[in-house]
């Protein structure tokens, strides 16, 4: 019998989750999992900006992650997708090349958006890859005391960048721009411990301000300041792949896949997507957010609705939502806002040395689950129908 080629795009917190969670539920004499990542190591998204401030991530070879388990990695880079032929070009050491697939989980990710802001990609950095992380953390480095430098963008990435930063270096001048209010989507107790907290770090706050252009060593702001900035780190958002907006897939205006509640291709029934590809329902029809908090879920609901629908077994029924928000404030101190599944807040939030324990045992988990593939859940491997049900996915 033709085995069931199953073809994952992305190894991050999303991708690599779903490989795992798949090589669980199915039986390796019907399915074929192929992995396929342009970096050797998974990479710790959530604790880049801890990188670029000069700590060190425990590295983690995908080879040694999955062996045993019968996922096939590949290093490749994914240059496209052919939705209708059912193929992936890549790019290896060997050069060009193509995998075909019957099923596609498309786990491609996200990196920082410029928003077609001038001088962004020429002098700002950013901690959404590993490879910028380590160019700020050598900017970082090079800076001597007194240097200047401006986070901008005030969400979660921004805050928890511009507190590790001012932390780790507090001989150098660090500010934040923020388009809105500081903390503004937090509960009142929250955003009064994170005032206090950017305060005791000595970080200076331009709330309200939207930056018009990045230059060597400042930022314009649509109103016409210049802040002093030699070293501008961006995080005013995120944009995925182009690969994607490129295909006949269906895709939202962000160029994420649009997806039902299975994370399935509302368009090609054999493609889904997860993570931050994934533009995918969550509680009370809110879209859900580009985050780690997103990415795990939606790569468990992808693998346990492709393996219901290989082996004829109920598809799973639950809707994501989220339970809270953690924000670091350097190593000494964090937030975790509670938040209703529809990631509204809630007024309750813990801080201080309890959320930081809280924080780091999350992203301990979230590496760890990623990092023990054998261990997250029982082996129900099931075997799949008939080969010429298996081969043609029902709805």
């Amino acid at each position: 019998m033709k085995k069931h080629q199953i073809v994952v795009l992305g190894a991050g917190y999303a991708g690599a989750s779903a490989a795992a969670r798949l090589a669980k539920r199915l039986h390796p004499a019907d399915t074929e999992i192929t992995l396929v990542n342009a970096d050797a190591e998974f990479v710790e998204r959530i604790r880049l900006h801890q990188l670029a401030t000069g700590q060190d991530l425990k590295p983690r070879a995908l080879a040694d992650l999955f062996a045993g388990t019968g996922v096939r990695v590949r290093l490749a880079r994914v240059a496209t997708v052919d939705a209708e032929g059912k193929t992936v070009g890549i790019v290896d050491a060997d050069g060009p090349g193509e995998i075909a697939y019957d099923t596609l989980v498309y786990a491609l990710g996200s990196a920082a958006a410029d928003h077609g802001v001038p001088g962004v990609t020429e002098h700002a950095h950013d901690v959404a890859g590993k490879r910028s992380a380590l160019r700020l953390r050598e900017r970082l480095a090079g800076l001597a005391a007194g240097g200047t430098v401006l986070v901008v963008g005030g969400g979660l990435t921004g805050i928890e960048a511009v507190t590790e930063i001012a932390e780790a270096r507090p001989d150098l001048d660090v500010a934040l721009a923020a388009r809105g209010g500081l903390g503004d989507w937090l509960s009142e107790k929250a955003r009064n411990h994170l005032r206090a907290a950017v305060d005791r770090l000595g970080i200076t706050v331009h709330e309200h301000t939207d930056v018009a252009g990045v230059e060597p060593a400042r930022v314009v702001t649509t109103d016409g300041r210049l802040l002093p900035a030699q070293v501008t780190v961006w995080t005013a958002g995120f944009a995925v792949h182009p690969i994607a907006a490129a295909t006949t897939l269906r895709v939202a205006e962000t160029g994420q896949i649009v997806v039902d509640e299975t994370m399935r291709s509302v368009s090609h029934p054999d493609v889904y997507a997860v993570g931050d590809a994934a533009y995918a329902p969550g509680a009370n029809g809110v879209p859900l957010r580009m985050s780690c908090a997103s990415g795990v879920p939606t790569a468990h609901q992808a693998a346990d609705a492709i393996a219901a629908r290989l082996t004829g077994r109920p598809l799973p029924q639950h809707k994501i939502g989220y339970t809270g928000q953690c924000l670091s404030l350097g190593r000494h101190d964090a937030i975790m806002q509670w938040v209703t599944p529809d990631d509204q807040p809630k007024p309750a939030a813990v801080t201080g040395k309890a959320a930081v324990r809280i924080k780091e045992m999350i992203c301990r988990i979230a590496a760890w689950s990623v990092s023990h593939p054998t261990s997250m859940l029982p082996v129900r491997r099931h075997r799949t129908r008939p080969a010429e049900a298996a081969l043609k996915i029902p709805a």
